[in-house]
């Protein structure tokens, strides 16, 4: 699933972070079983450990294949926010959208 890497590409990517797939990941032409998964789960806006758990995945094979579906703009991730940070508005917008239509 990892290509025999044990660590992500993207360190900071932490449990909480949330993911979400684009629209270029709504298509996909070639991607693993998992990876697949990942795409259409996240549809839906989830983190890191809802989608390991949901997928009966460890929490670093999700990690790596997160990392490089984020480096193939496939999904956009959305790492919490430390201190004074503000949340990030895109993100916020698209929950309520999401919230309004169920």
């Amino acid at each position: 699933m990892t290509g025999g890497r044990t660590r992500p590409t993207h360190d900071d990517l932490e449990i909480e972070t949330l993911v979400c797939t684009t629209s270029v990941g709504e298509q996909p032409p070639k991607l693993t079983v998992e990876q697949r998964a990942i795409a259409a789960l996240c549809h839906d806006i989830l983190s890191i450990a809802e989608v390991s758990a949901k997928l009966h995945l460890p929490l670093g094979v999700v990690r790596i294949l997160v990392g490089d579906m984020a480096d193939e703009q496939l999904v956009m991730v959305h790492r919490p926010t430390h201190g004074d940070d503000r949340p990030d508005l895109a993100l916020l917008e698209r929950v309520l959208y999401r919230l309004r239509t169920v």
